[in-house]
């Protein structure tokens, strides 16, 4: 595509560009203007229909309700079939020392703002696919009906899951109810792991890339702890902010499952089993 025209609609004056690798959806590049730097991300509008103008609204609303670092949205647009975010350019910087303390307590005090239902006004996506976000009273229903089920049905549809896996998760659903504590509704940020996470030149924690809506907190918590986790004092600061209930820990698998499912449905293999191996021992 000719990236030529978005720059033209942004009214960029671009001296040159770069591939940013990383992502595993998007066409990303980093450009270098008279203005600065900016983020471009690029994707097929008839493929992924609302992607980014989805993922601006969600950045707004952790903006809104977090003291952490979140780039600044430039433009939305769709040119020629092809849509784009145009966002600040975050530069790497040096960690401050209190980096840790500010990031576990910020995402702390971001989840202790109570919501009014669990969802969101709008479906939006996680990596590639559509996140579905109809507005629920109880948590379980929502967990069961919104995040749970219509990726197992994706994986039983596929032929990577049979009518008994499909029993299980059901099963599984069925004692939802029991598991959790009531709490109230949290902005979530939806896939805070390592990878959308970065020291901006602040030297403090920014997050972007986020799958937005009002979750269960542990979502967040289980989702950082999915691929390495990050460093303790971070947890004992959120612990110390807005203390997680008596067997978080033990709940990791069941909060987890989620993004499992979606790395399963996306990327197959070991993810499968992982996903089956939890359903079969919560069932």
């Amino acid at each position: 595509m000719n990236l030529q025209h978005i720059f033209k609609e942004c009214d960029l004056n671009v001296q040159h560009y770069e591939l940013v690798y990383g992502g595993d959806i998007n066409k990303a590049y980093c450009l270098f203007t008279s203005a600065g730097k900016y983020f471009l991300k690029i994707n097929d509008e008839g493929k992924y229909p609302g992607m980014f103008s989805k993922e601006a609204n969600g950045l707004d609303l952790i903006r809104k309700n977090c003291e952490l670092v979140i780039p600044q949205i430039i433009k939305v647009g769709v040119c020629n079939q092809q849509q784009y975010l145009l966002m600040e350019w975050l530069e790497k910087g040096v960690t401050q020392k209190n980096m840790l303390e500010n990031f576990g307590t910020g995402l702390a005090t971001m989840h202790k703002q109570p919501q009014k239902y669990f969802g969101l006004n709008e479906d939006n996506y996680i990596g590639s696919l559509k996140q579905f976000n109809d507005p629920l009273n109880e948590w379980y229903s929502f967990y069961a009906e919104c995040r749970i089920m219509p990726l197992v049905k994706n994986l039983f549809e596929a032929g990577n899951f049979s009518k008994t896996d499909i029993k299980d998760a059901e099963f599984f659903c069925k004692g939802l109810k029991n598991i959790f504590s009531p709490e109230p509704p949290s902005l979530l940020h939806g896939d805070l792991w390592s990878g959308n996470f970065l020291i901006s030149s602040t030297g403090y924690a920014a997050i972007f890339d986020p799958a937005v809506y009002f979750g269960h907190r542990e979502m967040d918590i289980g989702m950082t702890k999915l691929f390495g986790g990050f460093h303790q004092r971070f947890y004992d600061l959120y612990n110390d902010t807005y203390p997680l209930e008596k067997g978080w820990e033990k709940r990791l698998p069941i909060v987890q499952l989620y993004p499992l499912l979606v790395h399963a449905v996306l990327f197959g293999g070991h993810y499968i089993s992982s996903v089956k191996d939890i359903l079969k021992a919560f069932s």
